[in-house]
């Protein structure tokens, strides 16, 4: 187990947040996923544009296969094992208030990561475990899924219940612990960049 002691007084809910691979399979209820979609719906947004979209299936779904075979294969070897799948997108475009589309966002991405950063912190919550994943095939997200162009995938998030260790990849065991921070000193500058 790796030090998630922080350097200074935080909800637990920061530090009990953390990215396994080792899922159990088990089915999550619809209710459940929606509650930590929804946590992602109220994210904060510049300019309260809300860019985020969500294209999402649970274990047992339908389109779930769909999804998985939408991560890369070291992803997917683990990822296929959780409860939920979901993609992140962000849209690129701003429509503007005349009706005419199509003005650059530039804050699309960080936008989309404020509601990944709710969610995992929802599924947390709900005792779940979240592991975005940049390991997905960008070039086949649209077609396969239907998401208009203008939508850029970011990443998914894979959700579940803390599973067997044992039968992850070898490679992968040792990787299952929480991982540990850089101190706040390293990262948080007052005043100038030090």
């Amino acid at each position: 187990m790796t030090a998630r002691t922080p350097d200074h007084p935080v909800d637990e809910l920061f530090v009990n947040r953390w990215s396994p691979r080792a899922f159990d399979r088990s089915e999550m209820p619809e209710a459940d996923l929606k509650t930590i979609l929804e946590a992602a719906r109220w994210a904060p947004s510049a300019f309260n544009i809300q860019p985020w979209r969500f294209v999402y299936a649970r274990r047992g779904d339908a389109s779930w296969q769909t999804l998985v075979d939408l991560l890369n294969p070291f992803n997917r070897d683990w990822g296929q094992h959780a409860s939920a799948l979901v993609y992140l997108f962000s849209d690129t475009e701003v429509d503007g208030k005349d009706g005419k589309p199509g003005r650059p966002n530039g804050y699309h991405a960080f936008d989309a990561g404020s509601a990944w950063t709710h969610a995992a912190l929802q599924a947390t919550r709900l005792g779940y475990h979240a592991h975005g994943v940049a390991g997905i095939l960008k070039e086949e997200i649209h077609e396969k899924l239907g998401v208009p162009e203008r939508y850029q995938p970011q990443i998914a998030f894979i959700i579940g219940k803390r599973g067997d260790v044992s039968e992850l990849p070898e490679s992968l065991q040792a990787r299952e612990v929480p991982s540990s921070r850089m101190t706040l000193d390293e990262v948080a500058h007052a005043g100038a960049w030090a």
